[in-house]
């Protein structure tokens, strides 16, 4: 079970100062220190200044609000205010411009290159009755409250027989893990982890597209 800490990643300032990024995952990992040069890219902004958005040729992008109130988006001449927790697809290379009508703001950044990779961003209300679980080609980030977890028991090894007949019991699921604001859960299908608690999960699914 893997878990990206958000306590752990390094902040990239933008080149016009407006605010600084931290990337959560990116694909290729090789490529993710040059710009453009990934697939697909799933990060968090600290908005702290109005201003032009760099431009991502032959990419889409969907941005969530995370923090803070409204985000006002001017995207090829049209304005789009951005509430808290409403996914914004738009194009990546369209002329787009913030401001900040309430203040500084966090958002959710997820850009994927057109013709490979679709990204979607979901927000999940969670539950301390009933685990969420996080499946391969997702990743899902504690936004808001409190939560756990846990490996699935899904792909888990069946008990196996001796050579007397008698049955070993199967190996028992890792311990709960405590997750931090912010922090992201990398899904899988081999024992998918399951997220448990209270508060929203933002569930970032890259799908790869079709030939």
């Amino acid at each position: 079970m893997e878990i990206i800490r958000y306590a752990e990643l390094r902040a990239e300032p933008w080149r016009n100062g407006g605010g600084v990024t931290r990337e959560l995952a990116s694909h290729p990992k090789a490529a993710s220190a040059q710009d453009g040069a990934w697939d697909w890219r799933v990060s968090i902004a600290e908005v702290s200044k109005a201003g032009a958005f760099s431009a991502f040729p032959g990419m889409e992008r969907v941005l969530t609000v995370i923090d803070g109130e409204l985000l006002l988006l001017t995207v090829d001449g049209a304005e789009h205010p951005l509430e808290k927790y409403r996914p914004f697809r738009f194009p990546g290379d369209a002329d787009t411009a913030s401001a900040l009508p309430t203040g500084d703001i966090r958002d959710l950044n997820v850009i994927t290159r057109n013709g490979a990779f679709k990204g979607y961003t979901s927000i999940i209300e969670l539950s301390k009755k009933r685990a969420h679980p996080v499946f391969d080609g997702q990743l899902g980030v504690l936004l808001q409250g409190q939560a756990t977890v846990s490996p699935g028991t899904a792909g888990t090894a069946a008990p196996a027989s001796d050579s007397n007949g008698t049955s070993e019991p199967a190996q028992a699921p890792g311990e709960p893990e405590t997750l931090g604001r912010y922090d992201a859960v990398v899904g899988s299908d081999s024992r998918t982890p399951e997220v448990l608690g209270r508060g929203f999960l933002a569930v970032v699914s890259i799908d790869r597209v079709a030939a």
